[in-house]
């Protein structure tokens, strides 16, 4: 298959009065059509700026974006129109995200009026509109709802179906149920994949939610302060991580077995600032195995297998610390 969507030493920077921020540094990655790149890593790592930029909520500071063999890295305001109709994006908060002013239906049909689909035909358009609500699992009934009247799982399935709206290929779901309960995060992640399946949808799914990415998607990218610093498919990160702060991170996934602890890796040490960073690796202060070299040189995403680009000098140098998550590496407790 060919890749829908192509990122190319994209790089987002904010200035403040302490200098630039460094919110998605130099990132590097290829989605096939039909498939879904998972991005994880900590709060503040980038990666809603990330999704918000691919999608021109933010203009890039530098790099390209393909889409589709196009480079839509600094598209005109007809272009970029154009754009809506193949990008859209499901944010985090269902409630802050969605006009409280407004109806359901109209939130959902707002998209059509704009961009005049069915011959701005506004019968037709309501037509559609209760068949998204239909197909996101929303009652006919709620169509004059207002938000606020409406529990968070209908309020992201409103979003959702806005997004669906204008028909794209292509959607960022920036931690689309990480506002909502346990047992409405399995219904939304299930109709998320069933429209994907439906609709030959491609996705990036932004999370910190390690369990869910692994259950919904194909390829991951761990981002660490603005940087990629392990990515490959889903299969093999679970399987085994090269990286210090990969290890780090899915060593916090609790086991769902009584008695059995995974070994837990406690990072210690300053996050390093975002501003104005130094030439060097940005997680030295907080790795456990750090080396000189960190300290002086930033290092690259490289191929250290097939699939799978490692950002560590470990790596380069042949001394990685491998750790693997299966049942081999666990302590039972409460013996």
């Amino acid at each position: 298959m060919a890749s829908l969507l192509e990122v190319r030493h994209l790089k987002k920077y904010f200035q403040t009065p302490s200098g630039t921020l460094h919110a998605v540094d130099d990132v590097n990655f290829a989605i096939e059509s039909g498939e879904t790149l998972g991005v994880v890593g900590e709060s503040g790592c980038g990666k809603s700026t990330l999704g918000r930029t691919i999608v021109h909520l933010l203009a890039p500071t530098s790099g390209q974006i393909i889409f589709d063999g196009k480079d839509i890295s600094s598209p005109s305001k007809k272009e970029l129109k154009q754009l809506r109709k193949e990008m859209q994006m499901v944010f985090q908060d269902p409630f802050s995200s969605l006009n409280p002013r407004m109806t359901v239906k109209s939130i959902i049909q707002e998209a059509m009026e704009i961009h005049k689909l069915y011959g701005g035909d506004r019968r037709r358009q309501e037509q559609e509109v209760f068949k998204l609500m239909d197909t996101v699992g929303l009652a006919k009934r709620l169509a004059d709802s207002y938000p606020h009247e409406l529990d968070g799982g209908r309020r992201q399935r409103i979003g959702i179906a806005r997004a669906l709206a204008l028909e794209p290929r292509f959607i960022v779901c920036d931690e689309p149920v990480s506002a909502l309960d346990v047992s409405v995060q399995a219904q939304i992640l299930n109709l998320m994949q069933d429209l994907q399946e439906e609709k030959d949808l491609t996705y990036i799914f932004i999370t910190h939610d390690l369990s869910v990415v692994k259950h919904i998607s194909d390829n991951i990218c761990v981002m660490y302060l603005g940087k990629i610093v392990e990515q490959c498919s889903t299969d093999k990160l679970f399987e085994k991580q090269y990286h210090p702060y990969a290890q780090a991170l899915l060593s916090a996934i609790p086991i769902p077995k009584v008695g059995i602890q995974r070994k837990r890796i406690l990072l210690k040490g300053e996050i390093t600032s975002p501003i104005d960073p130094k030439p060097c690796c940005r997680f030295v202060a907080r790795c456990p195995h750090a080396i000189s070299l960190c300290s002086e040189e930033e290092p690259k995403l490289l191929e250290v297998e097939e699939g799978r680009f490692v950002a560590c000098h470990l790596q380069k140098i042949g001394r990685a610390v491998e750790l693997t998550v299966p049942d081999a590496d666990v302590v039972i407790i409460n013996q």
